[in-house]
């Protein structure tokens, strides 16, 4: 199978995109262990951690590695979402989220590097956002976010591609994840809410956890040997198409 010898570190790997990234790997032959505040379902290895934890990132990162028997791919999945304008949000909540969403993928590829570095298929597949690359209203705090991973990701892949190590992002569009559940079930009319979030989607619909989940397959596959310093977006056409409106 492709992925058969392959060893992989799935952060956020206890739900949502995590989880169907997990699944898909170790059905495609890989050894997958998870990083995560709380426990994947069977029959992913856990590893518990913060990711703002430096200490704890590293042991995490160490065990999985001794469970797994060295590491070939991560995959930077664990994120949180913020909503509002500039103003919207204080400090803090600021520095939290970017603790969480960027610091979050250093720490982690910190720690894994001296393991990828031993791989003869080392890769780095980060989860960024369509909130990167399009203007979302209420989202500025996630989108500087996501738009630092992007940058990440840019320089991660300038740096390690001569120690032979790939590094790659996926764009997902809005997701039908957990996190997008618990949004809408705030909204004053969490069906408007999700009509509106599918609307502005070519597609007209929410992207799939397990559809993201095959673009970071794709990404950190032998078959894209080739590919690194980009971002695969998986958006229903937001980013890239305008249609005209139904008639």
């Amino acid at each position: 199978m492709e992925f058969d010898g392959i060893k992989a570190l799935v952060t956020g790997g206890a739900s949502g995109i995590g989880l169907a990234a997990a699944r898909l790997l170790a059905e495609r032959g890989a050894a997958v262990a998870c990083l995560d505040l709380n426990a994947a379902p069977d029959p992913f290895h856990t590893v518990k951690a913060d990711v703002t934890d430096d200490a704890a990132v590293r042991t995490a990162v160490n065990e999985a590695a001794q469970h797994l028997g060295g590491l070939d791919v991560v995959v930077n999945n664990a994120g949180i979402g913020a909503q509002g304008t500039v103003e919207d949000n204080d400090d803090v909540e600021w520095h939290r989220v970017y603790d969480i969403n960027v610091v979050g993928m250093v720490r982690v590829s910190r720690a894994a590097l001296p393991y990828l570095r031993e791989s003869s298929h080392a890769a780095i597949v980060n989860t960024c956002s369509i909130a990167a690359t399009a203007g979302l209203p209420d989202r500025a705090l996630y989108s500087a976010t996501k738009g630092a991973v992007l940058s990440l990701t840019l320089a991660m892949a300038a740096d390690h591609l001569r120690e032979g190590i790939r590094v790659n992002c996926v764009n997902p569009g809005t997701a039908d994840t957990p996190w997008i559940g618990r949004l809408l079930a705030k909204a004053a009319d969490p069906e408007a809410e999700r009509a509106a979030l599918e609307a502005r989607q070519p597609s007209g619909r929410l992207v799939s956890p397990e559809e993201v989940a095959a673009a970071i397959a794709y990404l950190a596959g032998p078959l894209a040997s080739a590919t690194t310093g980009i971002d695969l977006a998986v958006d229903g056409g937001m980013q890239g198409l305008r249609l005209r409106p139904r008639s």
